[in-house]
């Protein structure tokens, strides 16, 4: 028995649509935000010899594209699927801590119910992987501060958000991503969700040297106590105590991440 002609096409226009909401949610998931060239002033003491400098000089940072959220576990599955190396029961310890996705139920089952949260339980390495895999990068820390600075809109009302935040005890089920309201460049979950691994995490500190080196050595351990311009901004200088005192091999049950991406000049 034929359909009839209707029938046929509501189901074709059903079809499609079902396809354009699966479209329309990855590349939503995958929105990068670019963000245009400019300055910011940074956080840490530079040093000439043996004196401490407070430096009020602007660094400057070119342009570059984020993700406007951070890695999802349903983004995190995809990977782990595709790069076996990373699956829980796979990963060398070289590489990750033993809570690595402590979560996670197996190396194939996130947590139930939170495809869209953040992925935490995450190592430096297992993140800079992913962005890798992606063809992209993790954001250095000026590229991460210089979003969160976000020209200074908002400034205080940002800052009271973070201190609130620090206050509360962790969330054993996160929320889902692009539940907040996006700052000024358009990018979202910056705070009050999680914590974010960038690519120079534990750099920011001492010197303008160390801040342009290489060295692999910078990566690994803590560097000690930080020399901030202006240690009554408690809600800065708890981030960057927090990623001096990481190792790359880290995951913690708040820290995940998000990737960037340089911009063709």
């Amino acid at each position: 028995m034929l359909e009839p002609q209707n029938t046929k096409k509501i189901k074709i226009l059903f079809v499609a649509f079902v396809m354009l909401i699966g479209f329309w949610g990855h590349a939503k998931e995958d929105e990068m935000i670019l963000i245009k060239k400019g300055s910011y002033i940074p956080f840490f003491m530079t040093k000439k010899g043996k004196e401490k400098v407070k430096s009020s000089k602007p660094i400057d940072v070119e342009s570059f594209e984020i993700d406007k959220y951070p890695v999802t576990q349903k983004k995190y599955l995809e990977f782990v699927k595709e790069n076996t190396k990373w699956q829980r029961s796979h990963a060398k310890s070289i590489f990750v801590d033993s809570h690595y996705l402590e979560n996670w139920q197996s190396d194939l089952k996130p947590p139930q119910d939170q495809e869209n949260s953040p992925v935490v339980f995450v190592s430096w390495f297992a993140a800079k992987a992913y962005c890798e895999w992606k063809k992209k990068q993790l954001p250095t820390v000026d590229q991460w501060e210089y979003v969160a600075d976000d020209q200074g809109r908002g400034a205080e009302a940002a800052k009271k958000k973070i201190l609130d935040w620090y206050g509360k005890p962790n969330e054993e089920k996160l929320a889902s991503v692009g539940q907040d309201q996006p700052n000024g460049y358009g990018v979202g979950n910056l705070h009050g969700l999680i914590w974010e691994w960038v690519l120079d995490f534990n750099s920011a500190i001492a010197s303008e040297e160390s801040r342009n080196s290489d060295e692999d050595n910078n990566m690994f351990c803590g560097s000690g106590s930080l020399n901030a311009v202006d240690s009554s901004d408690y809600a800065r200088f708890m981030r960057y105590s927090l990623r001096n005192s990481l190792k790359a091999n880290y995951t913690t049950a708040n820290l995940g991440f998000r990737c960037a991406k340089e911009t063709k000049k």
